[in-house]
């Protein structure tokens, strides 16, 4: 049997898109600095106050410029967003290294967190429209899942090979590791196709894709839950996951011994990643199982507080992984193109607000309980979307929606 002519190029597109695709996900994550430049700050005579306040700085950058980007890149060019991004945080690592102080931190954070906020929407869009140009949309979920895991493996290597290159040259080697995968990262995405009928911003410019695409929301029910399902399903996992350090070392093990738990939770989340192809025609029933089982496994897991155990907060984290990629698919689904970027946008902005709550509440938790009782509370909301994914059903069931 012999593919047609047509169909030749089209999978010649697809292996293009999706080599660039992987390549970039794992260079922008491969990033040295990534396990030591907390170091670097405390090194520097940073308090912890002044450290606390930069990963403040990073995060308001990310929420201010999230939906402006977002609005941009559908006005403008998906493809120039996302090589722009990685030369801002290049700029920013080297001068952390060179001119190392609170001030060259806080910038450093500035850059990093606009390069998030240029790619968060731009990216997801891109692929997305290629896809469907190409006559692959059907794979959206498949290619994502594997981004993402290309993504977690970068940064699984980047923990690993941090100790030896810090221990042979210091922050300046690990700083200029981290500058050089961003600039490459950006030479990736050079490769990104883009074939889009418009790139000139007609009308209003970004400002008009913003309010249009907003209005778009409150016309259309489905969407808006598609649109809230996104942080609902990733704020909280992500946000634990900057605790699940003190998680592992209160199952009494060894301060040695942490990474390599670690390293078990991070492989069940890519484990995830892997599993979004399978499982990327499951229907609303079936992301409410995931999440269910994700919740009890976290729940069972993190309470057991025992090294062991640490195999169901893997697989908790699998879980969620997968469910935070089911998400985006739905959403991309009730999207068009013309605002497809900005409310993906959107959805991160309400992922980064809520996952800044869920840390407050963590901590509150955590203030007056062990890690583990916060962990097990936490998987509530988990069980709290299930249900209300499986009560609005009908409605949708009746609408022909999936």
């Amino acid at each position: 049997m012999t593919l047609s002519p047509a169909r030749v190029p089209a999978t010649a597109g697809v292996r293009r898109l999706t080599a660039t695709l992987y390549g970039y996900a794992f260079l922008d994550d491969f990033v040295l600095l990534y396990p030591v430049y907390a170091l670097l700050f405390s090194d520097t005579g940073l308090s912890l106050w002044q450290i606390s306040s930069l990963f403040a700085v990073w995060s308001l950058t990310g929420v201010l410029l999230e939906v402006p980007s977002g609005a941009w890149a559908d006005a403008v060019s998906r493809r120039l967003l996302l090589w722009l991004g990685p030369l801002l945080t290049a700029v920013g690592f080297a001068l952390w290294v060179l001119t190392p102080s609170y001030w060259a931190f806080a910038l450093g954070f500035f850059l990093w967190g606009a390069r998030g906020a240029l790619g968060s929407g731009a990216l997801e869009a891109l692929v997305y429209e290629e896809l469907t140009r190409l006559g692959a949309a059907g794979r959206y979920a498949r290619v994502m899942g594997r981004a993402r895991a290309a993504g977690l493996a970068a940064v699984m290597a980047a923990m690993g090979l941090a100790g030896p290159v810090f221990a042979w040259g210091g922050f300046p080697a690990v700083g200029a590791a981290s500058v050089l995968a961003c600039l490459a990262s950006a030479l990736t995405a050079t490769s990104f196709p883009e074939d889009r009928k418009a790139l000139d911003g007609g009308g209003d410019g970004w400002a008009a894709t913003l309010r249009d695409g907003l209005a778009g929301v409150r016309r259309d029910r489905s969407l808006r839950g598609a649109l809230l399902l996104v942080p609902a399903v990733g704020a909280v996992w992500e946000a634990l996951d900057e605790y699940t350090p003190l998680l592992v070392r209160d199952t009494g093990v060894a301060e040695a011994t942490v990474p390599y738990l670690l390293l078990l939770i991070w492989a069940g989340a890519t484990a995830g990643s892997l599993l979004a192809g399978v499982c990327g025609r499951l229907g609303t029933a079936g992301l409410a199982a995931v999440l269910t089982g994700a919740a009890l496994a976290l729940a069972v897991g993190s309470a057991a507080r025992t090294p062991v155990a640490l195999g169901l907060v893997a697989l908790a984290f699998g879980g969620f992984q997968l469910a935070t990629v089911l998400a985006d698919v739905r959403l991309q689904r009730r999207l068009d193109d013309t605002a497809r970027a900005t409310l993906t946008s959107v959805a991160g902005l309400g992922s980064d607000l809520a996952t800044v709550v869920v840390y407050g509440l963590y901590a509150a938790v955590a203030s007056r309980s062990a890690h583990s009782t916060a962990f097990a509370v936490f998987a509530v909301p988990y069980v709290v979307t299930a249900v209300l994914l499986l009560l609005g059903r009908p409605l949708r069931s009746r609408r022909g929606i999936p």
